[in-house]
C-alpha cells in the first residue's frame, strides 16, 4: 500500500468522526416494563397515565407529597369511606347532610331548615337546662329551656304572642288579649280594674268585709256568720233583715241593741231593748189606730183594748166604783151599762187606792 492510500484513508477516517461527533444522538429505546423507579430523580413527568391514576394537569403543581401528609389545592370526591378528622377551620360551599351531627358548640347566623323535630338528649337521666340560649348580650343570656322540679319550660324574658292569638290548654282558650277563658274558674287576683257584668258563683269573701255563704243564702257585711238574709255587725251589734216561716220579712237588731229610725242623723224613731217604743217627732195618722187588738172597725179614730190617760187622766171602762188601783182626782170610770135614771160614770174626788169616787151625768128615765 502507498503513501497515498494511507493518506487518503485517514482523511476519511477524519472525514467519517467528524461527521459522527456533528450528527445528533439517537432516541433511546425503552422496552415496556424495562424502567425501575431508581432510574428517575427529578425532572418533570407529563401526560402521567397508570391504571389508578391519570395526570390530566395543565397548570402549575396540585398535589405535593411529604414526609407526614399531602399537600392539595383542591379536592374533589364523591365518597370519603373512612373516618375523618379536621384540625382547622372547615369551610363549606354548599350542604352538609349528615345522619347524626355530634358538636360542642353552634355559631350560625344563618337560616335554619329542618324536616324533623329539634331533640336535645338527657344527661344523666335529665334534661333541666337544654333549651335555646341567647349569649353575647350586655346584660344576661337569654334563655328558653327546660327546668325540673316541676318539670316546665322556663324563660328568662317576656313571652309575647301576636293580638289576634290566644293560649290554650287542651285546645281550650284560657286567655287572650281582653279575654279569660271561660274554663277558669279559680284565681287569687289581688287587683282589678272596672268590671261590667260580674257573675259569681258559690261563696265570695271582699276585703274580710263583705261575706256570702252560697249554702245558707246569706249576705254578711262585717260578719262571716250572718243571722239574717242580710247582717250588719259592729263589734258585738248586729242588725238584720230576714224572712220568717208564715212569709214575712222582719227587721232590726239580732243583739240586744237599741233600734234608732233617723232622719237628718236626729232619731225620729226609737225601739229600746225591750221592745218600748218612742216617737220623737210628730206623727201624723192618717187611718184608725189600734191599741191592744187585732181587729178593729174604721169608723173610729183609736181603738183600746185597756184605758188610756188623757193629759194625766185616767179613763176607763166598768160596772161601779173600782175597788183596787191606784188613781187620782179626776180619774173616770165609764159605765158599762148605763141605765135610764142611772149615771154615765163615776169620778174620782179624791186620789188613793182606790180613793172616793162620785157619781156624775144622771141618765134621764
Amino acid at each position: 500500500m502507498s503513501i497515498h492510500d494511507i493518506r487518503t484513508g485517514l482523511t476519511a477516517l477524519t472525514n467519517a468522526v467528524d461527521a459522527l461527533q456533528s450528527a445528533p444522538a439517537p432516541s433511546p429505546e425503552i422496552l415496556d416494563r424495562a424502567l425501575s423507579g431508581n432510574k428517575i430523580n427529578g425532572g418533570m413527568i407529563t401526560n402521567f397515565s397508570s391504571k389508578g391514576i391519570t395526570d390530566e394537569s395543565t397548570v402549575n403543581q396540585i398535589l405535593t407529597v411529604h414526609n407526614d401528609g399531602i399537600t392539595v389545592k383542591a379536592i374533589q370526591t364523591q365518597s370519603i369511606d373512612n373516618a375523618l378528622t379536621v384540625k382547622g377551620d372547615l369551610t363549606v360551599e354548599g350542604e352538609v347532610r349528615a345522619t347524626r351531627l355530634h358538636v360542642d358548640e353552634v355559631s350560625a347566623d344563618v337560616r335554619n331548615e329542618r324536616s324533623s323535630s329539634l331533640e336535645f338528649t338527657a344527661t344523666s337521666g335529665a334534661h333541666s337546662g337544654k333549651g335555646l340560649l341567647w349569649t353575647g348580650a350586655e346584660d344576661y343570656t337569654k334563655q328558653f329551656v327546660f327546668r325540673d322540679q316541676p318539670n316546665r319550660l322556663w324563660s328568662s324574658d317576656d313571652i309575647d304572642i301576636d293580638r289576634e292569638k290566644v293560649y290554650r290548654i287542651e285546645g281550650i282558650p284560657v286567655l287572650s288579649l281582653t279575654t279569660l277563658g271561660r274554663s277558669v274558674t279559680q284565681s287569687n287576683l289581688q287587683t282589678l280594674g272596672t268590671l261590667q257584668s260580674l257573675e259569681v258563683q258559690g261563696s265570695v269573701n271582699i276585703d274580710g268585709f263583705v261575706y256570702w255563704d252560697t249554702d245558707s243564702e246569706r249576705l254578711g257585711l262585717g260578719t262571716d256568720a250572718p243571722n239574717g238574709m242580710l247582717a250588719l255587725k259592729n263589734i258585738d251589734h248586729e242588725f238584720v233583715i230576714d224572712n220568717t216561716d208564715d212569709k214575712k220579712f222582719k227587721l232590726g237588731t239580732w243583739t240586744t241593741s237599741a233600734l234608732q229610725i233617723i232622719t237628718d242623723d236626729t232619731t225620729r224613731i226609737e225601739i229600746a231593748a225591750n221592745g218600748q217604743v218612742s216617737l220623737n217627732s210628730k206623727v201624723n195618722i192618717t187611718q184608725s189606730l189600734g191599741v191592744g187588738v187585732k181587729n178593729f172597725s174604721d169608723d173610729v179614730d183609736i181603738t183600746t183594748a185597756r184605758a188610756i190617760r188623757i193629759q194625766n187622766k185616767k179613763f176607763e171602762t166598768g160596772t161601779g166604783i173600782p175597788s183596787t188601783g191606784n188613781y187620782i182626782v179626776g180619774d173616770i170610770i165609764w159605765n158599762q151599762t148605763p141605765t135610764p135614771t142611772g149615771y154615765v160614770g163615776w169620778i174620782c174626788v179624791r186620789a188613793g187606792t182606790p180613793g172616793d169616787w162620785k157619781q156624775f151625768g144622771q141618765i134621764q128615765s
